[in-house]
């Protein structure tokens, strides 16, 4: 442990403090502390007024959030984390494998640092803050930071908005420590070869393969992407890698939206849609995949492996089979690994 020292050259009257280390600090995106209603209303009301997830203008959108969104979609949504909340431990299965994934970059990370490094997490929207943990890493005595959001591609509202919340935390700090961000790795080697070894083993314990696999996407509006975010362009980029890393033909993947909201067209083809399309067209067994999630959380266990499993059921589809988030397995937690140590170049070496 980093114990309070006087700072070099400080007269002898000086108090002690913590300096020296170096903060890793891993974000996601949040979770409510409980399915029912209130903790699910507040859970809701701070991701929905995020203006980088929402960019109507407040006078618009903030009375048809408060008046309406939030005296329903708080049950639905409670309701559906009901379904997959992690119940033994009494929270969503986000902060379970967050927790995990922390451990698993710690251990990795103290091997190879010591305790030089000081490695956490936040979430964006709920619990534990941004503001908290920045606080506790520099009452740790850690002089700089290196703020890694778990999205393997850039998009406003997800990367932008952690690292927005990041820099509000550093104005709250007296004596503010160096910071750094980490920038997409979507197309970094070891993330898509994790992705494919997920892919090459689900398909080794298959009595059938899939006649197409689905990288299922987090959507957006599509005017964000003539705004100019390159969220889009770097999905298609980790498929195309993926697939080359497979060794497939183009026929063999393909990529698709899902999670759109309100009225605006979205990205497409719109996941929930193009698999029912595809159980038409007689692909009767697909597997699907979540690249844009580093962790399984309400839009992969609810919204990929029920409604959208449902919509290619319904339309004759046989066989679905979703391939897990990276999680904390092996080849993943060593790609993130990788990923830190780069960015720690000439603060660690």
């Amino acid at each position: 442990m980093f114990d309070a020292t006087r700072p070099a050259h400080a007269p002898a009257d000086h108090p002690k403090v913590k300096m020296g280390r170096v903060g890793v600090l891993i974000a996601n995106l949040g979770t409510p502390d409980d399915y029912t209603y209130w903790p699910m209303r507040r859970y809701l009301n701070e991701f929905l007024s995020d203006k980088r997830v929402i960019d109507y203008p407040a006078w618009k959108w903030q009375p048809i959030l408060q008046a309406i969104i939030l005296t329903k979609r708080p049950f639905s949504s409670g309701a559906a984390y009901k379904s997959i909340w992690n119940h033994d431990k009494g929270e969503s299965p986000l902060m379970t494998i967050t927790k995990d994934q922390t451990e698993k970059l710690r251990a990795a990370l103290t091997a190879r640092y010591g305790d030089t490094v000081m490695v956490d997490f936040c979430m964006r929207y709920g619990n534990p803050s941004t503001k908290s943990k920045v606080r506790q890493m520099v009452a740790e005595g850690c002089d700089r930071i290196l703020f890694f959001p778990l999205y393997p591609q850039y998009a406003g509202a997800t990367t932008a908005t952690a690292n927005d919340q990041f820099f509000r935390a550093l104005m709250d700090e007296t004596w503010q420590p160096a910071a750094r961000t980490v920038p997409a790795y979507f197309d970094q080697p070891a993330y898509i070869d994790a992705l494919a070894q997920s892919v090459e083993q689900a398909y080794a314990a298959m009595d059938r393969q899939p006649d197409v696999l689905v990288c299922s996407y987090h959507g957006m509006p599509e005017r964000y992407l003539m705004q100019g975010d390159p969220y889009h362009c770097q999905c298609a980029k980790t498929s195309r890698l993926l697939r080359e890393r497979l060794g497939w033909d183009e026929s063999k993947l393909i990529s698709t939206f899902q999670s759109k909201f309100g009225p605006e067209e979205w990205l497409k083809p719109y996941t929930v849609e193009h698999v029912a399309e595809l159980a038409r067209q007689g692909k009767k067994n697909i597997a699907v995949i979540a690249p844009a999630f580093s962790s399984d959380c309400i839009e992969t266990l609810e919204e990929i492996n029920e409604e959208i499993r449902e919509s290619f059921e319904h339309a004759g589809g046989e066989t679905f089979t979703y391939i897990p988030c990276l999680n904390d397995q092996e080849a993943h937690i060593a790609a993130l690994a990788a990923v830190v140590e780069d960015n720690l170049r000439g603060w660690l070496d």
